[in-house]
């Protein structure tokens, strides 16, 4: 066994807290109020996969075709789009350049859809999942456009960026390639692109409608079930286990 596999080494005594930068207290509370709309969000991704299913037949080219493959291989070679960093195995995502959320409404068509690394395609959850993006129209631009000189100093983007390339110039000069490089890799593919921007409106207003009325489902649907139960929940109080 290697003594340089991180996977394999164990800790030889307990971790300090103060170098722990997981809060696991916070993330009980988010997953305990996520569920019903880990559902609806569900159900907006099968849409967006559906819509997408037709759009790349009507196009002629899917995004697992041959030649797509090799043009994102070309472009981007074995690297992340957005910071360039070497992709590795277990540290990897299918990205969309415009996210696949109700926000942003991205498909899973030819020039939406590259690699990146597990980092990059995390932060840019932040911008994804903004309803109103003000550096930049579209999800993958505003994640490139947090350079330092635009946001308040407290932007976990920025923050994020800095951490990856700490030089001020080198990031500009860096984030501008990553951008440049994205938009060259989309040329061939501005039909689907042009066609994505134009229906996208429209695709919004249906994916806000099934995450309502999915939310609302779940809500009235979760009451009624749980009601019927013939459970007696007055067994779990605290009074019950006093007598």
């Amino acid at each position: 066994m290697s003594d340089g596999c991180w996977v394999c080494r164990r800790p030889e005594g307990p971790r300090d807290r103060s170098d722990m930068d997981f809060d696991s207290s916070r993330a009980l509370k988010n997953a305990t109020g996520r569920a019903k709309s880990d559902v609806a969000n569900k159900l907006v991704s099968m849409f967006l996969h559906e819509v997408s299913r037709k759009a790349c037949i009507a196009g002629g080219l899917t995004v697992s075709d041959v030649k797509y493959r090799e043009s994102v291989t070309q472009q981007f070679g074995n690297r992340c789009i957005y910071c360039d960093r070497a992709l590795e195995p277990d540290r990897v995502a299918v990205e969309h350049l415009e996210g696949m959320n109700r926000f942003r409404a991205g498909l899973h068509t030819p020039g939406n859809v590259a690699m990146a690394c597990r980092r990059c395609n995390t932060e840019k959850r932040r911008d994804d999942q903004n309803p109103s993006l003000s550096l930049a129209q579209s999800g993958w631009e505003s994640f490139l456009s947090h350079d330092g000189t635009m946001c308040s100093p407290g932007c976990k983007s920025c923050a994020y960026w800095a951490s990856v390339i700490p030089d001020d110039h080198s990031r500009a000069t860096s984030m501008g390639a990553a951008r440049n490089r994205i938009l060259t890799f989309q040329e061939p593919y501005h039909r689907f692109t042009n066609w994505t921007s134009n229906a996208r409106p429209s695709i919004k207003m249906k994916v806000e409608t099934l995450y309502r009325e999915c939310q609302n489902f779940a809500t009235s649907e979760i009451d009624k079930l749980t009601s019927e139960l013939k459970f007696d929940f007055q067994n779990l109080s605290e009074d019950s286990f006093l007598k």
